[in-house]
Order: structure tokens, then sequence, then C-alpha cells
């Protein structure tokens, strides 16, 4: 049995300060946590346009793609499949932070503060893997 892929985003951002931007996901799967920001590529759209588009539509921000820092895949919920999720480094060029689209909320959070957020499942672990913020205590 084949297994349906959807292509995703993600975008790592951090500011001046070291905080990680972080949107509260307004719809499944993840409904309520908390993620990096970024969603599916559309059908012709390259990983940067979609990475662009998607931070634009969910923080109000306008951002130039940087370097791949890693992919990870994770069930796609009750929709069956997977996500292939393809996060990149990303930095601010303008905006203002506003949450939108199927964002419930927006805010930069200290790496500090990671722990005691409720996070997207395997959010934290893979962002300690590539190196983006430091491990515990």
């Amino acid at each position: 049995m084949t297994t349906h892929v959807t292509d995703c985003v993600g975008a790592v951002i951090t500011d001046e300060a070291g905080r990680l931007l972080l949107i509260k996901r307004g719809h499944e799967p993840g409904k309520g946590l908390w993620s990096i920001p970024g969603g599916r590529v559309e059908a012709g759209e390259s990983d940067a346009a979609a990475l662009v588009r998607e931070i634009r539509e969910e923080t109000g921000l306008a951002v130039v793609p940087g370097r791949l820092i890693g992919r990870v895949r994770r069930p796609a919920g009750a929709a069956g499949g997977e996500f292939d999720i393809r996060d990149y480094a990303a930095e601010v060029t303008g905006g203002m932070l506003v949450p939108g689209d199927d964002a419930d909320d927006a805010m930069w959070a200290a790496p500090a503060d990671l722990d005691g957020l409720p996070l997207a499942d395997g959010l934290l672990a893979a962002l300690r893997s590539w190196g983006v913020v430091g491990g515990a205590g």
C-alpha cells in the first residue's frame, strides 16, 4: 500500500534576542499546539515560494528563505498519509507580527520557555537535534 505524502515547509525564525517565532495552530492536526509557522506546498510552487506565502499568511511577516535546517515526516492526522516537512531558516525583512490564516496566535518564545509550552508533537526534539535550541535544563 502506498502512503500519500503531502509536501510541507516550515520556517525557523529567530529574532535578535534569540527568541523563536511560534504560531498556535488554529486547525488540525495539532489544533491549539504551538509550532513553527508553515504549511503545505501548493502545486507548481517551490519550497521558497511556499515558505514566503505561508509565513505572510500565518504571521503577517515578510521573510527571505535561507538554508534547509532539517526534515521530518509526521502523520497527517485523520486524513491519513504523511506530511513531509522541510524546515528552513528564514530572516524577517518586514511586516508586523499578527496571527492570521490558520494561526490562532503568534509569539516570540525564548528557548528556556519552550519546555513549558504545549508544542506540536516532535517539534522540540527536532529543534534540539538540529542545534536550533539547546537541551533541557
